[in-house]
């Protein structure tokens, strides 16, 4: 989305990107609950997203430019669980864990467009407003 409608609508789209990430490892994981061998993997992006707009925001205090650029760069990682098994065929998803990742995404997911709808409508009531 355009660097002109600020950094809450560029943060919650790549948020976004990155729970629909997170949910298709999930569902990833779930899928290969039978499979023997198969460790589960996971998605991490906040520890790296509230640093880089932190360091943005220290960096260039008045900058909005160079926070947009931060919550651009931003990378999603995806880690793999190789320590834990607790399954003789060394596969080690937990379903409970895995619907509980899957439904606390879909809710985070749900939160993340209702406030982007949120911030769309008061752009479009501004403009209505000239």
């Amino acid at each position: 989305m355009s660097e002109m409608y600020g950094n809450g609508i560029a943060l919650t789209e790549k948020v976004l990107d990155f729970l629909w990430q997170r949910q298709t490892v999930s569902l990833n994981n779930v899928a290969n609950v039978d499979t023997p061998g198969f460790k589960s993997q996971y998605i991490t992006f906040e520890e790296e997203l509230g640093k880089r707009i932190s360091d943005a925001g220290k960096a260039h205090r008045s900058s909005r430019r160079s926070v947009y650029e931060a919550i651009g760069d931003t990378r999603s990682w995806l880690n793999t669980t190789w320590d834990e098994s607790s399954r003789l065929d060394g596969n080690n998803v937990d379903m409970d864990q895995e619907q509980v990742e899957i439904v606390r995404t879909a809710y985070e997911y749900q939160y993340m467009l209702n406030s982007i709808n949120n911030d769309i409508n008061r752009l479009k009531s501004a403009a209505r407003n000239f």
